[in-house]
């Protein structure tokens, strides 16, 4: 029997049963889930009774539920534990989901039904008005008001971004495993702390090499690229890093990008806007492609000269050590910038490492939770779950009640994709006594080694910090209805919640509670939390004008009104020459490997990143006026913001909370900008 084709699951709180599903059961559900869907679709539209709330609005939102089941699977899968086989069968259904979805929102006589209801039907509360509003524009969004060559053209579009959106991800994955850096010498490695010598010795091991391995994912790329005395080494890495997928070959992405950029920007001038960016911006907090170009202007305008002094400082140590006639290059920067921040705070970041042990950290994390909200977390292990790396727990309310299952999944392997992220399982539906959310966070954190456990960095700690605070979006969820619940808000306020816990890293009541020496027990020394502290403002101005950077070559491809121009990398390069900061490097091009923006959601949404920053540090400032742990003003955060969802408006959300809108000055102050 196909598990996935029961109406539950016979496991701890209805969790995907893992290891008794195949990839034919998902293959065989996505189409039985494609049937039944069509089948509620019909009996919708078929529905002799005048259209109503009920039998349009709420039928339709709960119309696809073994279709969701069997593609949240896959997709998830697919980031985090693929194979070829799945990967064959993404290709495959991917236009077949994207026909499927388009004969619903294409269907004339469905959406005839859903206006008619939009039109006469007076919603009972905000949370009907927004299902109601979302429902009608997702028609309109979705091509239902255009003539049958329009639909024609719409349905195409949309089958073809379906496949290349999953061939950009693959084609960066596989290119990624590709390549590394094999190094037989010793002397090489000078520089590089014990614990990537090691982790390097054992990616050697597992390709059956001699020596030490160096690979292109995060937990190797960036110490090395930090701490290997070896230039050449670190610019052959570089290079590798910064050309991935522009090759030539078939896991080249140039041709792939032309395309998605051209098809999503045929797709907003077939619905009548005139640009890409015009049609997603519609539905964010920013609303108009000029108030974002604006907002980064602002932030240029604040960050570039401070960002501009960052470089000069790390250039300078460059020349102070290589001399007067050394040629920075971008391979350099990081290495200089560690050797500076040593000079001048007397601190390198590996000193952390020790104080940061995996599990000390997920107690910490859990442990702010509980402190901030009475909510507990409890490791089962009888949930299922996909990999032996995996761990499932329950979480739980102050009252004891469920609310969710969380699943972690922490180290890097060569079925994962890069990265850090959130997602759902299960999304929450019928408020906080009704179906809970099953949510994952997986990363790729430095892996544990023959002879010591798993030792982060303070950048992992944040990365666990920032996803966890997603998770906290969904474990909180009190909607009725599953497409408001969680993460499922605005893309410039989704950061939000995950960004406000960021700021918890550099508080010492917050680190007081985990931090202590794996080996001795030791609590971390007050000298290393005031560095902490003061590290803060160190190059935030450099690092700010980097987002920005990827905020303006994300506006440049999606403001486009006609064809990509044929070379990508020289576009890239034009897009974000108003603020770079360090030596080009020719061969490099990032928009190849840019997922969130290509095959990820923030497409004409990178800005967001800073949007939401500004509004976390608005509202860390609650929090520091208060007291950090303040449970009535976590009781807040969470009433008005976490359980909310996409149930109103993310302005009247955050002022509910805030008691007025956000200003830039709390983040001008924490990045030593303004004082």
């Amino acid at each position: 029997m196909n598990p996935l084709l029961l109406l539950s699951f016979a496991t701890v709180y209805g969790a995907y049963p893992f290891p008794d599903i195949t990839v034919a059961h998902i293959e065989e559900a996505i189409h039985a889930g494609m049937e039944a869907e069509n089948k509620a679709v019909a009996a919708i539209v078929d529905n002799p009774d005048a259209p109503t709330f009920e039998n349009t609005i709420e039928a339709l939102e709960t119309s696809g539920e073994l279709l969701e089941r069997a593609t949240t699977l896959m997709y998830n899968l697919l980031s985090a534990h693929t194979n070829d086989e799945l990967e064959d069968l993404a290709q495959r259904v991917a236009p077949i989901l994207s026909e499927h979805g388009n004969n619903i929102m294409l269907n004339a006589r469905l959406y005839e039904r859903v206006k008619a209801v939009y039109a006469d039907y007076k919603p009972k509360d905000a949370e009907e008005a927004m299902l109601l509003k979302n429902t009608y524009e997702a028609f309109e969004r979705s091509g239902a008001t255009l003539d049958e060559a329009g639909k024609q053209r719409f349905r195409e579009i949309s089958a073809e971004l379906s496949k290349l959106t999953l061939q950009f991800s693959q084609n960066k994955l596989k290119d990624t495993n590709n390549y590394y850096l094999h190094i037989t010498d010793e002397q090489e490695l000078d520089g590089l702390p014990e614990l990537q010598r090691g982790a390097a010795r054992e990616n050697a091991a597992e390709r059956g090499l001699k020596g030490w391995v160096i690979t292109l994912h995060a937990p190797d790329f960036v110490p090395f690229m930090a701490y290997a005395k070896s230039r050449k080494r670190r610019e052959e890495l570089y290079r590798l890093y910064n050309t991935l997928c522009t090759h030539g070959d078939q896991y080249d992405n140039f041709a792939v990008v032309r395309r998605i950029v051209d098809l999503r920007r045929e797709k907003a001038q077939l619905l009548g806007y005139p640009d890409y960016a015009a049609y997603v911006l519609k539905h964010r907090m920013a609303e108009t492609p000029e108030n974002v170009r604006e907002f980064l202007q602002n932030l240029t305008e604040a960050y570039l000269p401070a960002a501009r002094e960052d470089v000069a400082r790390v250039e300078a140590k460059a020349k102070s050590v290589e001399g007067d006639d050394f040629d920075f290059q971008p391979w350099d920067f990081a290495y200089y910038t560690n050797l500076l921040r040593r000079e001048q705070y007397d601190f390198d970041p590996e000193q952390l490492r020790p104080y940061f042990e995996l599990g000390s950290v997920i107690k910490g994390v859990f442990g702010l939770a509980t402190r901030l909200y009475g909510i507990t977390f409890e490791e089962n292990p009888n949930i299922p779950v996909y990999h032996p790396d995996v761990k499932a727990y329950e979480v739980k309310d102050a009252d004891g009640s469920h609310l969710a299952v969380l699943y972690t999944d922490f180290h890097p392997r060569d079925s994962k994709k890069g990265g850090a992220w959130m997602t759902n399982y299960r999304e929450a539906e019928g408020g906080l006594h009704g179906t809970r959310p099953h949510v994952s966070l997986t990363m790729n954190f430095t892996k544990p080694q023959a002879d010591r456990p798993a030792l982060l960095t303070l950048d992992e700690v944040n990365t666990f910090l920032h996803e966890f605070g997603h998770a906290l979006h969904s474990i909180f969820a009190a909607t009725r209805y599953k497409s408001l619940s969680g993460t499922n808000v605005y893309w410039d306020f989704v950061e939000l919640p995950s960004q406000f816990m960021e700021n918890f890293s550099t508080e010492p009541e917050f680190l007081n509670t985990f931090a202590f020496h794996y080996q001795t027990g030791e609590p971390i020394p007050q000298a290393l939390i005031d560095k902490i502290i003061s590290l803060r403002t160190f190059n935030a101005a450099y690092s700010c004008m980097r987002q920005v950077s990827f905020g303006l070559l994300d506006m440049a491809f999606y403001s486009l009104r006609d064809a990509v121009p044929e070379d990508v990398r020289a576009f890239e390069k034009n897009a974000v020459e108003p603020v770079r900061l360090l030596p080009d490097c020719p061969e490099a091009c990032m928009a190849v490997t840019f997922g969130h923006i290509m095959s990820g959601g923030y497409a004409a949404g990178y800005y967001s990143y800073k949007w939401a920053e500004v509004l976390d540090a608005d509202a860390f400032g609650k929090f520091q006026e208060t007291g950090i742990f303040n449970t009535a003003t976590a009781r807040s955060f969470r009433s008005n913001i976490l359980s909310q969802g996409g149930t109103r408006p993310p302005m009247d959300l955050y002022v509910n909370f805030r008691g007025r809108k956000p200003t830039i000055d709390a983040l001008l102050r924490r990045d030593g900008i303004k004082k």
